[in-house]
């Protein structure tokens, strides 16, 4: 009978990445906002080229309103935390991709951005978070 090596270390579990963890923080928000009565309707909304923008998640509210959802997350408060992490040159890429992604629309309908912060136990979701800047 072979006996375990106890000089060896044990293996260690593969760490999530930032990009998951960023999805996993999507989803929680998705989901959320669903439960809220929003209507997915992009994920990952990219603009082509190089120093474009992206929107987390495009949604309609109850109302028809077009409700672009910046989503972060961040496992504690140093630095401002996640609220604080949307600065004002993140702002601008969201808003140039909104613009980008209104151009495809035949009417374009009421809009606000939103955040939803994710520190990890929770969601906080601020609507028209760019409107006080």
């Amino acid at each position: 009978m072979n006996k375990p090596d106890r000089d060896m270390p044990m293996r260690q579990q593969k760490q999530e990445t930032t990009k998951q963890k960023g999805d996993t923080a999507e989803d929680r928000a998705l989901q959320y906002l669903q439960t809220q009565g929003l209507q997915v309707l992009q994920r990952n909304y990219r603009t082509p080229g190089r120093g474009g923008g992206e929107i987390d998640l495009i949604m309609r509210d109850a109302e028809g309103t077009l409700v672009f959802v910046e989503v972060r997350k961040r496992n504690n408060a140093r630095h401002g935390g996640a609220l604080a992490s949307v600065t004002h040159v993140k702002q601008r890429r969201i808003v140039f991709a909104a613009q980008h992604y209104l151009l495809k629309l035949r009417q374009v309908p009421p809009c606000r951005f939103d955040v939803v912060a994710d520190d990890g136990t929770k969601l906080q979701w601020v609507k028209a978070a760019f409107d006080d800047q």
